[in-house]
């Protein structure tokens, strides 16, 4: 984090005020039912014992051969688990459990029109799914071990299948959050060089059938202008024999699969055993620099790691039934719906829509009639839930042990509602902080032996060190009140391996800034860098401020302002774009966009639309600005940074601290005038921000 100006203070020199929240101890009857009740367990995987510890995570997995090395650091940062050892995800996810369970829901569906039943997919039912369309992929599509095939498909069952095919092939899977542009798709199709997109006609959101086959055209088309072929676009239907979208079938090029996966129905493909180390998926981040960055996971240690924590941080055992309302678009969703939920063999529930549709109670429905003992979700589903049906789960008879917060930091006004409301008091809450690079969770409470702290994730999970360290690599004390960057100390099994194609990247974004000496083997030189701001208290408990760089976390999509600024220059008269933050009571972060225009072009409401309508195309709805705002110049530093933590603050009404070093100071005021006069006139002024709130805007945009 480069400090531009001696104005700019780093987020790890500022001292945070906050008043430490009671705690909360686990149920009773939580502590006598868990996974990990026995103490015991936290000296298990002490430092003492590392990296041995994690062979705990990876005995819960079914192995072709045993590894001979636990952790290899021969090529730091590259690190190697389960050397030696073999095995295939899709085995461990589906046909282990064939022998006890083969009539249990693995999957249960749930379709957004609440007239449509549930469908519940058994494991048995899963395992010729899977084999059906992993031979369909191989002897139709010619994909072999290795190659990349690209998802852009919604919340249905087909995906986990997707998923749970290329990995029974060895094929690394790229899924596309499928609220993304057909562009957005399309340049990551172009980055991992894949040659298959599956897509699906349409899909259910807010009560209307959205047109999605239409994305794929503009994928392709994208991925071509990046130079990649799509040699195969294969479309489910949403509804059987019915086609959903308004885009025509390109002929040679457009398969349906229900009418191409006829020749391989009950067909059986052998699982192909991969080395612990092999790629199981690419998982697209956005970025700060441009373009989004494509985390490589690995086969033995993610899928170790996800069972793992699954298993002793989510409690799942075989028997329940779990919901984790999150996009299996996001890492959450590969981590906690698919990949380590089944491999434990419990049920996992999908639900195609938005969760307060057609109101505020469906959540609670769908709990009560399916029996799920295990919730999952975001901050800001919390927060709309609360909003639009504060009053509402009181109404449904389900019983939930165990609860998650996951994707942003909860505040603790929110917790509480979530604890006494949602959870009726009776179930135990882990509130996560981890990333997509993570693969799984690094700080949390372990549920049954760790009491719960309002806004506080807790202390680093199982084998995982953390440290704050400030800007110069001196380590910041617990209790001392003061914010920091959060480091792990040490490599872990779910950790990513790469970015795609670029590691040099992968270097400088996690590893350089506080490596200790290149030329080391030894991993302690090799501290991971989070790129998260937190404060850890006297207790040990870590309250993460968020990132450290410029990522906008809109309703837990994180969004990087470099690719949003890129796409709103491609708006027509657009000269230069900088987006910011500002605090929004639902979605928890709403993006708005500053532009200024090239000469000959004057500011409308036309201009404006059209910043919108390429960010909406060229990234997705989700990422579409609460406001543009088009101003004659944007504030910025001598050198020509854009100072976006001023604009930050003017779109917040909070301070825009010193200006005295700005190139251009004069504009900040005209600036503010032009937006807050009109804020006040739509009546958007936001009620008193808290604290985190205030130091967040304070900080953002610095970390370049």
């Amino acid at each position: 984090m480069a400090l531009d100006e001696a104005s700019e203070v780093s987020e790890a020199q500022i001292a945070v005020h906050w008043r430490e929240e009671e705690l909360y101890y686990p149920p009773a009857k939580f502590i006598g039912q868990a996974n990990a009740s026995d103490p015991a367990i936290f000296q298990r995987f002490s430092e003492e014992h590392f990296p041995e510890c994690f062979k705990e995570y990876a005995d819960l997995l079914t192995w072709d051969r045993y590894w001979h090395t636990t952790l290899d650091t021969s090529n730091p940062p590259f690190w190697k688990w389960f050397v030696g050892g073999r095995l295939n995800a899709s085995y461990n996810c589906v046909d282990r459990h064939l022998a006890r369970d083969p009539n249990k829901a693995a999957l249960l569906w749930v379709p957004e029109p609440e007239q449509e039943p549930t469908v519940a997919v058994t494991y048995q039912e899963l395992y010729r799914r899977v084999n059906e369309l992993a031979a369909l992929l191989q002897g139709f599509a010619g994909v072999k071990t290795g190659d990349r095939v690209t998802f852009h498909l919604p919340m249905v069952p087909e995906l986990p299948v997707a998923m749970l095919a290329c990995a029974r092939l060895g094929v690394i899977h790229s899924q596309v959050f499928g609220g993304f542009s057909g562009a957005a798709c399309g340049g990551r199709i172009a980055d991992s060089q894949s040659t298959i997109l599956v897509t699906m006609d349409g899909y259910y959101r807010n009560g209307e059938l959205v047109d999605h086959k239409v994305k794929a055209d503009e994928a392709v088309a994208r991925a071509a202008e990046e130079g990649m072929t799509v040699d195969k676009v294969l479309v489910f239907r949403r509804h059987p024999g019915e086609y959903a979208s308004k885009s025509p079938m390109v002929a040679g090029r457009d398969f349906f699969v229900d009418e191409v996966i006829g020749d391989y129905r009950d067909a059986l493909v052998e699982p192909v055993s991969m080395p612990a180390e092999a790629p199981l998926f690419i998982m697209y981040s956005s970025g700060t620099t441009g373009r989004p960055k494509g985390c490589q996971h690995s086969t033995g240690g993610y899928l170790a790691y996800v069972t793992g924590t699954s298993k002793y941080y989510q409690d799942i055992h075989p028997e329940d039934t779990y919901w984790c309302a999150a996009d299996i678009g996001w890492i959450t969703g590969h981590s906690y719906i698919v990949y380590g939920p089944l491999s434990l063999g419990t049920t996992t529930v999908l639900y195609e829509g938005v969760p307060t549709y057609p109101d505020a109670g469906r959540a609670w429905r769908i709990a009560e009639r399916l029996g799920v003992n295990i919730f999952h979700t975001a901050p800001t589903t919390i927060r709309m839930l609360r909003k639009l049906g504060p009053d509402e789960p009181k109404k449904y008879n389900y019983h939930f042990k165990h609860m998650t917060t996951v994707g942003e930091p909860i505040e603790p006004e929110v917790w509480r509602w979530y604890y006494e409301v949602v959870g009726k008091g009776e179930a135990a809450i882990v509130d996560t902080w981890w990333q997509t690079e993570n693969g799984g969770f690094l700080g949390s409470t372990l549920p049954a032996l760790q009491p719960m702290k309002p806004g506080s994730c807790g202390p680093g999970v199982l084998g995982i060190y953390p440290v704050i360290y400030d800007e110069d690599g001196n380590e910041v004390a617990a209790g001392s009140g003061k914010a920091g960057n959060i480091c792990i100390r040490n490599p872990w099994p779910g950790i990513f391996q790469t970015i795609w194609g670029d590691p040099e990247r992968f270097i400088d974004t996690y590893y350089r800034k506080y490596c200790k000496d290149p030329d080391s083997k030894d991993w302690h030189d090799w501290p991971y860098f989070a790129n998260d701001g937190a404060m850890q208290a006297a207790d040990g408990y870590f309250r993460i401020l968020g990132r450290v760089d410029d990522v906008i976390n809109v309703a837990g999509h994180r969004l990087g302002t470099k690719e949003l600024e890129s796409a709103a220059v491609l708006a027509e008269g657009v000269a230069e774009a900088a987006a910011v933050p500002v605090v929004d009571e639902l979605r928890g972060r709403a993006v708005e966009m500053y532009v200024s225009l090239r000469p000959g072009f004057v500011a409308s409401d036309e201009i404006k639309r059209g910043v919108s309508d390429v960010i909406a195309s060229e990234i997705g709805k989700v990422a579409i600005p609460k406001n543009v705002w088009i101003v004659a110049d944007m504030p910025k530093t001598r050198s020509g940074k854009i100072m976006r933590r001023v604009i930050a603050g003017i779109s917040n009404f909070t301070d825009v601290g010193d200006t005295s070093t700005l190139a251009n100071p004069e504009v900040v005021d005209d600036i503010r005038e032009h937006v807050q006069s009109e804020k006040r006139a739509r009546g958007e002024v936001p009620k008193a921000l808290s604290a985190k709130d205030k130091e967040e805007i304070g900080q953002f945009g610095q970390a370049e």
